[in-house]
């Protein structure tokens, strides 16, 4: 997704360590107050050792390392700053984790000047003394404790012999001479003179020597280097024998290169032990006739040490010389090797290392100032062959030294340049390479406050010094203009390739500066003003302007953000044509106070973070808010505290949002909706840890071009980018984002599903044709992509002529089929054996880009939908969405179940698709509403295969939606009777409940008979034997149900409550103790003989009504309110703020929650039952216009946010909003359960002769209220009051008028005006 390709850590200015591990070889060197370690093969980052790690008090100073070094043996590496020495091991079984390992602290303030550690020995020397110190362990911790120590003053370099029994060290007074020291006692053995200062000291080991000490090797200052031997008599002390030059090489130079020997040509011996097992690897894959391979025998026999001096001119030279480890040392002899031509090395390096390389035959050389890492292939290297040394990775050579830490970073509008503002200056950055790599541009010194904008193609830089109130445009000539009291500047661009820059002043007044560019850049201030508001903002900030375009005017944009105390968010354009003021576009409310950090992005996406209680509460908000949406689409609770906040936006407008903390990056993007699942609507995609690389604090985080993000981390800065993610085939942050929130493919599941709610089965039956067109193409040449043409937007808008009522049939081009068409069924596209075949392709090859639970959903719904073309004749549009519904969550369950990585399986999860246990209330409530419940219940029973128990019926919500008392009374017994026969054992225990609902006493008695197995059996038989219509045994039983209430065998104790006749206890206890009010209300319906239906009132009213609420279910609450006779509320409860709907109830609801309108087929619903009786359409009355308006407009966001960006534009487009009247047409209606009234006026539309009417109305419907009394809402009644029509004003918001039910048939025959719709206030 996002990748690291980039660190910028600061050239190394001094001599660089390395660290040969099994694996790899590392870099080490110091910059700042920490110690760098890269990668040598490709200089990337492998970590960052803070010196703050050991000595926290050193985090906030800006002193700088002053000495590295590193044990080998030990894999040790040891840093000092001052008079302090920090000490981190690598351990790990792949010596990949760097660990604390010690530190220690010089007495007074002995300032350190040099180190070395040598297999547990560590010399220190200081301003006044060198120092030897012993590695022991005290109470289990590594602890340093000294040897001995002897007065010198300032040493530079001290080294230890390979065998430990010497140090050898030079002093900055005496530079010129080098001292060996016992490291036993720490007395000087020898002093060794030279002619120039010694800037090297080199211990020279060979296993052929016979001497204690190897040779000592030295390099002056005019890079000359010289061997010192130990002396035959007297091998503890070293002899000259040799110095290698420019005049010692038996090398042909021209005269004009005899000169070249200055102190800036390097000369380093290259270590045997490398040399020798890189020569012998390449001997061993050599053949032996091979004449290239003669010189790496010879060297190898002769046992040559090979030396690599850099002249000025980047040409190099191997010398040799042999006889080092012979005696008498008088046979030493020097020559040359090979010489590489001018330019090898370019630019001269300072310092040259030697390591070993992962390719047989080759070895890695490092350079640096410029760090560069070189592959030096040996056959072609020995002869002279330019080819020998080939550049592995380079680092950037305008990379500066960074000492000073990073405070913050500000870029350019469009990302494609960034000012890294630091400690100590800063410097200008531009993004090259496909937003892989930065370039250098400029740097400044001192400065305030910095802006870096482009102009064409050039990149501006402006400073800010505050003590002398001066602007300045850092261009050819400068450009200066006064501007007293800012406080912070930012830039957003303008039109014609200008930049605006704008100062934001401590009185929160706006300065604005135009960039002129003819004939000079020039700074012209174009106004000073202040937002229009009432009292000051409390934060003014600029929008992010990363997806806007210079082509587009500075006022197209909303450019500042205003928050004010109370949480009010404001969006203001400038108005630049007028008065130069400032114009609010939007407001919202957040209510969140005491506000710590705010940012909008380019979609006006504003986040915030506020301190809750020791912690911080990050909310995203949008900037649509009405009656329907509050705007809060994220919140999050954070332990750790927030540092930055930074948005950029996808080709797309999309959002991304990075947060940082201490040592972490989140991005977060907005998540798709999804139908089924209540997910967060946004999440976080991608996690940027670097806490285990740089140990650093994260101090900012700025997101540059194309996806691109820039962290700083002390003084280290880190590219991320996603274009190598693109190169090698994973997926991008932008790829990724719009997978997750992007326009959805027309065969995405989600998208089919909600065409089929919608009635689009027709459109769905296209989809899938033409899907398994594709798989069969697909599948015939696999070496292809998988390839879809989009279906075109206009079958979308296509009207269905029935509109909801119904999907529509198949077409007819004569009355009766003749012989011709007897094989029609047959041919069409659209069959069993099309489907069956392609639900097995994609079995075999799943459709790329969906996720194993998209893929899941997609085969559900393809089956599905034959299913329900299968039988759409029989059934109603509400019907068909409900079997939709059903047959998809038992497909999907089943699926599950039987995936045996599925969760329900206990194996591993390999589909991530929730097993769940009942439809939910939404898909319930269609059933309620549908006028083929008979046909409904017969499908439901099928799909238990015809075995319905009680769990069934619960998840299909069976008794919730059956209308009919005669159905529920044959389903009950049906159930009954299933859960008597469900167990081996046949216990009457089990269908006692639903058969004593029923009053089928006799029949339990005759279930006891046969369970003789049962110890209850006789005891049951004696009992049930008993006339249970007398006052005695009704008595018994109560008495028997509190006792098995206190066994807690709560379905049997409310079984007899049901016996003694008290459907309340039994009611309470299906609620209390069984947790299932949908016994409850099954029971109720039932056996409730009061045409009162008191309990099953109470019920509704304190039981579901108050679940709704507190759950925010406004789908069970409509049918809770439609069976209490509230139809005006059962309509207005899928509108209204659940908090308004509250004090207009009979009841108490102590909790409520506030969902929000994030479901569609909530218009789907309101759309049926707004004008479906009278009383409804008095509900609908009581709904403004306007609210109606915001309400389609809000339902059209929630298709976006789900993808399904058609049908977005379907329902925006061809909304009804003709407001409900009042005819006298007969009417028919039957009594079912509550819903037992009728009359012989019915609901009509009033409608404009040039509408369009998405949805066809019944020419008559049921009355639910009498004409003659139209009694006003009061929490005493259950009917509502009348409430007249609205009209609209000039203004165009609707004005609700309160009238009775006369003036509420009178308005019903006027032309109602809505308003015209605006897109704008559909896209944000």
């Amino acid at each position: 997704m996002l990748s690291l390709v980039r660190t910028f850590t600061g050239s190394p200015q001094g001599p660089l360590k390395h660290l040969v591990l099994p694996n790899a070889t590392l870099i080490l060197y110091p910059s700042a107050d920490g110690v760098i370690i890269l990668n040598a093969i490709t200089l990337s980052l492998v970590r960052v050792l803070a010196f703050g790690e050991l000595f926290p008090g050193y985090q906030h100073t800006k002193q700088n390392i002053s000495c590295l070094v590193v044990d080998s043996a030990l894999k040790l590496v040891s840093v000092a700053i001052a008079q302090r020495i920090a000490a981190w091991s690598l351990s790990g079984t792949q010596h990949d984790v760097w660990r604390v390992h010690s530190s220690l602290t010089l007495p007074g303030h002995e300032h350190i000047t040099t180190l070395d550690c040598r297999s547990g020995l560590l010399a220190v020397g200081s301003q006044h003394a060198l120092a030897v110190y012993t590695l022991i362990l005290e109470n289990d911790l590594p602890t340093w404790s000294k040897k001995w120590s002897i007065p010198i003053t300032s040493p530079k370099l001290a080294h230890f012999s390979p065998s430990l029994m010497h140090i050898a060290m030079t002093s900055h007074l005496q530079g010129a001479r080098v001292k060996i020291y016992s490291t036993v006692s720490g007395k000087m053995v020898q002093s060794i003179p030279h002619m120039r200062p010694v800037k090297q000291l080199i211990w020279r080991y060979s296993p052929k020597s016979r001497s204690d000490d190897p040779a000592l090797l030295t390099v002056t200052s005019d890079s000359v280097l010289r061997i010192f031997l130990p002396v035959i008599d007297e091998p503890e002390r070293l002899q000259l024998h040799g110095a290698l030059d420019i005049s010692s090489l038996q090398v042909t130079l021209s005269p004009p290169r005899l000169n070249v020997l200055e102190p800036s040509s390097q000369n380093i011996w290259l270590d045997k032990a490398i040399i020798l097992d890189a020569l012998t690897a390449l001997l061993a894959q050599s053949q032996d006739d091979d004449e290239r391979m003669n010189r790496v025998r010879e060297i190898i026999d002769e046992d040559w040490d090979l030396f690599l001096q850099v002249l000025e001119d980047g040409s190099l030279i191997i010398s040799a010389v042999a006889n080092i480890d012979r005696r008498p040392p008088t046979l030493l002899r020097q020559f040359a090797l090979a010489h590489l031509p001018a330019g090898t090395l370019m630019p001269l390096p300072s310092h040259l290392y030697l390591a070993p390389h992962k390719d047989p035959g080759c070895l890695m050389l490092v350079t640096s100032n410029p760090l560069a890492v070189y592959r030096l292939s040996l056959v072609p290297l020995l002869q002279g062959q330019r080819q020998g040394v080939v550049v592995s990775a380079k680092a950037e050579d305008s990379t500066p030294e960074a000492k000073s830490k990073v405070l913050r970073m500000v870029r350019t509008p469009t990302g494609h340049a960034v000012a890294v503002v630091r400690e100590e200056g800063g410097e200008v950055w531009k993004s090259t390479e496909g937003s892989t790599n930065l370039s250098l541009r400029s740097q400044w010194t001192t400065a305030d406050d910095v802006v870096v904008f482009e102009s064409g193609k050039c990149n501006y830089l402006a400073t800010y010094a505050q003590d002398k109130s001066l602007l300045t445009l850092h261009s050819d000539p400068e450009s200066s203009i006064e501007l007293p009291d800012v406080a912070s500047l930012f830039v957003l661009p303008c039109q014609d390739h200008h930049a605006c820059i704008f100062g934001l002043g401590h009185d929160l007044s706006i300065a604005h500066i135009c960039v002129s560019s003819k004939p000079n850049p020039t700074l012209v201030l174009f106004s000073r003003t202040t937002l229009p508001l009432p009292s000051p903002p409390m934060l003014i900030l600029p929008v992010d302007p990363m997806a806007w375009t210079d082509s587009i005017a500075l006022q197209s944009h909303d450019a500042l953000l205003g928050v004010s105390e109370q949480g009010q968010l404001t969006f203001w354009v400038p108005d630049v044509d007028r008065d130069r003021s400032w114009v609010c576009t939007g407001r919202v409310n957040t209510g969140r106070k005491n506000l710590r950090m705010a940012r909008c992005s380019s979609a006006k996406k504003s986040v915030l973070v506020v301190p809750c209680q020791g912690e911080e509460e990050l909310t995203i908000w949008d900037s649509k808010e009405s009656e329907f949406a509050s705007g809060l689409e994220f919140s999050k609770t954070n332990t750790d505290p927030i540092n930055d906040l930074d948005w950029t936006s996808t080709p797309d407008g999309q959002s991304v949002l990075a947060i940082g903390f201490a040592h972490r990056i989140e991005l977060i993007c907005q998540q798709r909706k999804t139908y089924f699942d209540d997910e967060p609507g946004w999440a976080t995609c991608y996690t940027i840890d670097l806490e285990s690389i740089i140990p650093y604090r994260i101090s900012d985080s700025i997101w540059l071009h194309d996806g691109s993000l820039l962290v700083a981390a002390g003084h280290v800065l880190c590219l991320y980018s996603q274009a190598t993610a693109s190169s090698d085939g994973s997926e991008g942050l932008f790829e990724h984002v719009a997978r997750h929130n992007g326009v959805l493919p027309d065969y995405h599941p989600q998208m089919l599903l909600q065409c089929l709610l919608w009635g689009k089965l027709e459109l769905v039956k296209d989809v899938i044709v033409k899907l398994g067109k594709s798989m069969d193409d697909y599948i015939a040449d696999t070496s292809n992509e998988f390839h879809w043409d989009p279906i075109p937007i206009d079958q979308y808008l296509q009207n269905n002529p029935d509109g909801f009522q119904s999907l529509p049939s198949k077409k007819y081009k004569q009355l009766f089929d003749g012989l011709n068409n007897s094989d029609h069924r047959d041919e069409e596209p659209f069959s069993r054996p099309t489907v069956t075949q392609l639900l097995e392709h994609l079995e075999e090859h799943p459709v790329l880009h969906l996720s194993p639970n998209e893929q899941a959903s997609l085969l559900t719904l393809i089956q599905t939908a034959l299913e329900v073309d299968e039988q759409r004749r029989a059934l109603d549009a509400n019907g068909l969405r409900y079997v939709t519904s059903m047959r998809a969550f038992y497909i999907l369950n089943r699926r599950i179940v039987s995936d045996p990585g599925s969760p329900r399986s206990g194996k591993t999860i390999s589909r991530q698709t929730g097993y769940r246990e009942r439809l939910r209330y939404r898909d319930i409530i269609w059933a309620f509403h549908s006028e083929s419940q008979e046909l409904l219940l017969e499908s439901a029973s099928t799909a238990c295969n015809r075995k319905m128990l009680w769990s069934d019926a619960r998840s299909l919500g069976v008794f919730i939606w059956l209308n009919s008392v005669e159905s529920m009374k044959s389903t009950m017994e049906t159930i009954a009777r299933n859960e008597y026969m469900a167990g081996n054992n046949r216990d009457p225990v089990a269908c006692s409940l639903y058969y004593f609902a029923l009053g089928k006493v006799k029949l339990v008695h005759g279930l006891w008979r046969q369970a003789s197995w049962h110890k209850e059996q006789a005891m049951m038989l004696k009992f049930l034997n008993n006339d249970f219509t007398q006052p005695r045994w009704r008595t018994a039983a109560l008495k028997n149900a509190y006792a098995l209430l206190a066994k807690q065998r709560f379905e049997y104790a409310a079984a007899f409550f049901l016996l003694g006749d008290s459907l309340k206890a039994a009611v309470n206890i299906c609620v209390k103790q069984l947790d299932d009010f949908q016994l409850a209300i099954a029971l109720a319906r039932i056996r409730e003989a009061d045409p009162e239906r008191p309990i099953l009132r109470d019920l509704l009213n304190n039981t579901v009504l108050p679940i709704a609420f507190q759950n925010g279910n406004r789908w069970l609450a409509s049918w809770a309110f439609w069976l209490l006779h509230r139809r005006d509320m059962a309509v207005r409860v899928l509108l209204t703020p659940l908090r308004d709907l509250v004090t207009s109830l009979s009841i108490t609801i102590e909790e409520v929650k506030e969902s929000s309108y994030d479901d569609p087929s909530l218009a789907l619903l309101f759309s049926q039952l707004r004008d479906k009786t009278l009383q409804a359409a008095k509900g609908t009355s009581e709904i403004s216009g306007r609210a109606e308006f915001n309400f389609v407009l809000q339902m059209a966001r929630v298709f976006r946010r789900m993808g399904c960006h058609a049908l977005a534009l379907d329902i925006v487009q061809s909304w009804s909003f003709e407001r409900p009247s009042i005819s006298t047409q007969p009417s028919y209606s039957v009594a079912n359960g509550l819903n037992a009234d009728g009359d012989t006026h019915a609901i009509t539309r009033a409608k404009d002769k040039d509408s369009f009417s998405l949805h066809r109305r019944r020419s008559s419907m049921v009355i639910d209220m009498e004409i003659p009394s139209a009694p006003t809402t009061s929490p005493d009644s259950d009917t509502p009051p009348s409430k007249g029509l609205e009209t609209i004003g000039e203004n165009g918001d609707l004005q609700t008028k309160k009238a009775s039910l006369g003036t509420l048939m009178k308005s019903a025959k006027r032309d109602v005006q809505v308003p015209e719709f605006n897109m704008n206030e559909f896209f944000p």
